[in-house]
């Protein structure tokens, strides 16, 4: 039994090790056809876990990250992109090869839950083929590039275009993300969406309603935007699924039949200059007085600097009241506490230094600290005035 197992085990092991050595995938599209390969994560799955399925029967489902780049490069090739929403999403290559050629991608699956890496590689080859006259662009509102990528929905939009072209011989050409093209990241809300563009080509010329959108009444109700709604040509209508219903106004067709020649190629020369006579050097521009902009920029600043100074001056300096002035403007009792305050300060200071000096003065009844004697003979300024006196008011003024 024990041998059993071990055989069991040894030819699962060299049956890993080949399907790894020859886990090329290979691609063959015509050039200026869309490309889509979805990286499926149970695929990816069954290279983690294959021995856990044969002895324990585990299934797993982990969240995984792809990286792709083309081999022996950092990144993709300029026609071809990636995108995962979210590690618990299939991840998907698209994009439309531009020019005949073989590409090899290098895909790397990553697992969050055992940080296992697998690794896949992806042969798209290319070929040359007729390019479609006609095509058109449209733009999906109420989509999001995850959601249209998958071959099924891809079908859904294709039978919709067909009804509006009024022909099955259409080939999708290209997908975009609106974010690619310049537009917003929506608000994390429900009923917002990127927003895609689908391009597709046939060699059918234009129908009727898809040429009704060049008509000028049509474009002028696109120009007033929000103002006025933009009504879908009569009998234009075929989208089966709300979501898939395009948006009129960013509708474009492109007629490659009518392409403009390119420019003749110039004409070679010998490459020696044809003779023209002696070199003459220009004459000196004429003087210029730089006396005006001397003025301007340094004459006009200065006298306003020097409005500026004395303007400050004559607020800082020329409406000061002064100390006598605002003494005969002030009521003598106040004056006279005034002082007094400000001579028991001073007193205070003096004796902080001494602490043996007798009890001040100014704490000695109506006690007079300039003249050193008792109460003033007057009785008409008093040290602390009552507030209930009604008479404070016709004490004497200076």
């Amino acid at each position: 039994m024990a041998g059993c197992r071990s055989s069991v085990f040894f030819l699962t092991v060299c049956v890993a090790s080949l399907f790894e050595a020859n886990a090329e995938i290979k691609y063959t599209i015509p050039v200026g056809k869309f490309f889509t390969y979805e990286l499926l994560r149970e695929t990816f799955q069954n290279d983690f876990e294959p021995l856990s399925k044969l002895y324990a029967e585990r299934f797993y489902d982990d969240p995984m990250v792809f990286k792709c780049n083309r081999q022996n490069f950092p990144d993709l090739p300029e026609w071809l992109r990636f995108t995962q929403r979210h590690p618990y999403d299939n991840g998907f290559l698209y994009g439309t090869p531009t020019s005949p050629g073989k590409t090899v991608i290098e895909i790397y699956a990553v697992n969050r839950r055992s940080y296992d890496a697998a690794r896949h590689i992806l042969v798209i080859k290319a070929t040359a083929e007729k390019t479609l006259p006609y095509q058109a662009e449209f733009f999906l509102k109420l989509r999001e590039i995850e959601k249209v990528l998958p071959s099924s929905v891809q079908g859904e939009i294709k039978q919709d275009v067909q009804k509006l072209w009024d022909t099955k011989a259409l080939e999708i050409i290209n997908i975009t993300n609106a974010l690619d093209r310049g537009g917003r990241v929506p608000l994390p809300l429900a009923g917002h969406f990127e927003g895609v563009y689908v391009k597709v080509g046939s060699e059918r010329y234009f129908s009727d309603c898809l040429m009704r959108v060049t008509t000028p009444e049509h474009q002028k109700q696109c120009k007033a935007g929000d103002k006025v709604k933009v009504k879908v040509p009569g009998g234009c209508n075929f989208c089966n699924i709300p979501s898939n219903c395009i948006t009129w106004c960013k509708t474009e067709l492109f007629d490659l039949t009518k392409r403009q020649p390119a420019p003749p190629a110039p004409a070679m020369g010998s490459g020696i200059l044809e003779d023209g006579g002696d070199f003459s050097a220009p004459e000196s521009p004429p003087s210029r007085d730089f006396f005006p902009d001397y003025i301007v920029t340094v004459i006009v600043p200065l006298i306003l600097a020097i409005v500026l100074c004395l303007l400050l001056a004559y607020i800082m300096f020329g409406r000061r009241e002064g100390v006598a002035k605002r003494n005969a403007r002030t009521n003598q009792i106040q004056l006279y506490h005034h002082h007094t305050i400000h001579g028991n300060a001073d007193e205070l200071r003096s004796m902080a230094a001494d602490r043996g000096a007798p009890p001040p003065r100014s704490t000695l009844p109506m006690f007079n600290f300039r003249s050193g004697g008792g109460a003033p003979d007057s009785p008409s300024i008093p040290l602390i005035l009552a507030q209930h006196d009604p008479y404070s008011d016709t004490l004497p003024r200076k």
